[in-house]
């Protein structure tokens, strides 16, 4: 039996919840195809849930400030505007007063600080470091939370959700699109693909080339603190380290480049580099003991340049796709469900989205995001 639908939305994460949530207001029947047994259970789940507005390209600024405007309504998304302190060595230090300058004139409060003031918020050993900058509507989310109400939204707007449900093929039947799973087939005009980690899969199922790949990263971890530290998330832009406060404890990690591929587990002897990274500047980091049993991994979804891929595929109609966040998946969920929708349905985007679109890689010119932690 195929059952018959507006839009097969491929991963229940954030990205796609937020996309099927949009869809269905708009009367669209949409079904949501998970390959795990709940939502939010791959790169959604494992995220350290930061949000942002501290990035090098507008587009990253627009959608990530208008899906925390939307977060801060929302309780579910459990919002907590902690800040975040970049400390930005001397060679990158005149580019990024150049983005802070930009997101300062789109309106975001963004302070450029000495490295005496950054100091006063995080202590550091300021020798490298020419300045810092520090934005207070940073902060951080509960993606899981986040899902969760989107997807019973989409429900009550009558959409469906399979959970266990991994594609196994995709075809083009005439104007419609017919995806195979375990649980049957369904066909629709549109296939959103959201699919995390696994959309460049995904689009190969279609026989269709979407250059998104997996790369491992990890959080580790400290034992309780006290008192429970007051830090925002921080980052070291120098080493790449980052770090921020979970109740009484500290996360923190730093990405490795060469941890690409769906590798399973905690990488323990990439923390020997993390940690000797992290005492470069900051010291009182010897202080601190790791909880090995809280510590976790998952997938960032990346992009050769650290830029999503949104919209239609070109030569496939109905094929959208929503991935390659590359880390900023929670952070812009909110603004690219609602792109999704508008664009599927024939309508302009509220923010422009061209520098995102996959023909970028054709025509040799990308935007590296260049804040990606």
């Amino acid at each position: 039996m195929t059952t018959q639908a507006d839009a097969v939305v491929i991963g229940a994460g954030i990205v796609g919840a937020a996309c099927a949530r949009r869809l269905s207001e708009r009367g669209l029947h949409v079904v949501v195809l998970e390959r795990e047994p709940a939502p939010a259970a791959g790169s959604t789940g494992r995220s350290a849930a930061g949000v942002r507005v501290q990035f090098s390209e507008e587009v990253n600024v627009r959608l990530s400030s208008s899906s925390i405007a939307e977060y801060r309504e929302l309780p579910e998304a459990g919002y907590r505007p902690i800040g975040y302190l970049f400390y930005v060595p001397h060679a990158q230090w005149s580019a990024h007063r150049e983005a802070a300058r930009m997101q300062q004139r789109l309106g975001m409060p963004v302070e450029i600080l000495d490295t005496a003031a950054a100091t006063r918020i995080v202590p550091a050993d300021p020798d490298g470091f020419a300045g810092a900058t520090w934005c207070a509507l940073d902060g951080v989310v509960d993606p899981h939370g986040i899902t969760m109400r989107w997807l019973a939204q989409a429900r009550s707007s009558g959409a469906m959700v399979k959970l266990n449900c991994a594609v196994r093929s995709i075809e083009r039947h005439g104007e419609r699109w017919r995806a195979s799973t375990a649980g049957g087939e369904f066909e629709a005009g549109w296939i959103v693909n959201a699919a995390g980690a696994w959309a460049g899969e995904v689009a190969a199922l279609a026989g269709l080339q979407v250059p998104v790949q997996p790369a491992r990263r990890m959080v580790y971890t400290t034992a309780p603190l006290a008192p429970a530290p007051v830090y925002p998330l921080t980052v070291d832009l120098d080493t790449g380290l980052w770090f921020r406060p979970e109740r009484d404890r500290l996360i923190f990690g730093m990405s490795n480049p060469a941890d690409t591929g769906f590798a399973e587990g905690i990488d323990w002897t990439w923390l020997e580099t993390v940690y000797e990274s992290a005492l470069r500047h900051f010291r009182w980091f010897e202080t601190l003991s790791i909880d090995r049993r809280a510590c976790w991994w998952g997938y960032y979804e990346t992009t050769p340049d650290h830029q999503p891929v949104v919209g239609e595929m070109p030569g496939a109609p109905g094929w959208y796709n929503a991935c390659g966040f590359s880390g900023h998946g929670v952070q812009q969920a909110a603004a690219i469900g609602r792109i999704a929708a508008q664009e599927i349905a024939g309508e302009p985007a509220f923010i422009d989205v061209a520098p995102l679109r996959i023909e970028r890689f054709a025509a040799g010119a990308p935007h590296p995001e260049r804040l990606v932690v």
